[in-house]
């Protein structure tokens, strides 16, 4: 199998997009820090898994060189 840009790109993409969603979620840290602990807990939580989702096509794309799915 020929080597591919996708994934070296790929990786690049996923390092700046997770580098800029750390600087989201770290710059809501003041206004979530005044929330009840259990509320906080469920904002950081729900906030750690929902990274994904923009991602996901990136992923995808990494592995099969289309930008969905396949079918």
């Amino acid at each position: 199998m020929k080597p591919t840009f996708r994934k070296p790109a790929g990786v690049l993409g996923l390092i700046a997009g997770l580098a800029a969603y750390a600087v989201l979620v770290a710059s809501l840290a003041g206004p979530i820090g005044r929330l009840p602990i259990l509320v906080q807990a469920i904002l950081y939580l729900v906030l750690g898994i929902i990274w994904i989702l923009p991602l996901r096509p990136l992923l995808i794309w990494m592995e099969t060189g289309r930008w969905r799915a396949p079918d």
